[in-house]
């Protein structure tokens, strides 16, 4: 079996890409390796896979806990930063977070088939075992997470450096208050979803429209990051904002382009507790 720190690594994206939460993640992956080091485990034949099975229900269950007790109305991901050069965590097999967000419509039982499936590449036999339901009832699931997401999976590529000019001109225009440039940047279907969490306001939850869009972004600009440190960086593989007081983060930014490189949604993160391992 592997040893602590790689058992660490390969666990954490699948409690990860459910809950979404890294304290939440690694006290799942602590509670279960306890447990595994307490048991009798000379008859598990496959430790490592008893060990992702294990993680992964107890992070549904805990994802279910969180719904019901959760008050606000948007809840964003915790951002991971995805460019490091080493790293504790695999990397590659967190989600991007535009569809980490899409799959917030989804309760934990879809959630959990539709990432084994179409991110861990798992069948729907070890679907079945993992979770403990039938094979059919597995294939069932997933249809129904599909309908749900409308099959709407967002192509969003790994952040390049073209990615970088395009947020770079994004900045000048929000610094210029260049309305102009910013209708240009915006789809038409533009979103902001912004999550402060329990012990702060934001403006708005969610603003959609360009008009709404650029009036807002310009307002918090101008009221609240003007004199923030703006840095650009990789946040679960798509390209974002940071703004520092300091070297206090305030605000992470995360967005989402679609194929003619248009903004389509922005993510807003602000909450202090959120931004605390970036």
């Amino acid at each position: 079996m592997d040893d602590l720190n790689t058992l660490n690594k390969k666990l954490f994206p699948y409690a990860y890409n459910i809950l979404g939460n890294i304290d939440d993640c690694q006290d799942v992956i602590q509670d279960v390796l306890i447990k595994f080091n307490e048991k009798e485990v000379s008859s598990i034949s496959n430790k490592n896979a008893y060990l992702i099975k294990s993680v992964i229900n107890q992070a549904i269950n805990l994802k279910k806990k969180n719904d019901r007790e959760r008050q606000q109305k948007i809840v964003l991901p915790e951002p991971i930063v995805t460019n490091q050069g080493e790293s504790k965590i695999e990397l590659d097999e967190i989600l991007n977070y535009s569809m980490f967000v899409l799959l917030d419509t989804l309760n934990s039982k879809e959630r959990a088939v539709f990432l084994l499936k179409e991110a861990f590449d798992y069948d729907h036999d070890e679907i079945a075992e993992i979770l403990e339901i039938s094979v059919e009832n597995s294939r069932q699931i997933l249809t129904r997470a599909k309908k749900k997401l409308k099959l709407r999976k967002p192509e969003i590529a790994t952040s390049s450096a073209k990615d970088r000019k395009y947020l770079e001109k994004y900045v000048s225009a929000i610094r210029k208050g260049d309305v102009k440039t910013l209708e240009q940047m915006l789809s038409d279907e533009v979103q902001v979803l912004a999550d402060a969490g329990n012990k702060l306001q934001v403006i708005a939850e969610l603003t959609s429209g360009i008009d709404n869009t650029i009036k807002l972004m310009t307002y918090v600009y101008e009221n609240h990051q003007k004199d923030l440190e703006i840095k650009i960086e990789e946040i679960n593989h798509q390209s974002a904002l940071l703004f520092y007081r300091g070297t206090t983060l305030i605000n992470c930014q995360i967005f989402e382009l679609n194929p003619y490189g248009k903004i389509t949604s922005i993510f807003s993160v602000v909450d202090p507790e959120k931004l605390m391992k970036i």
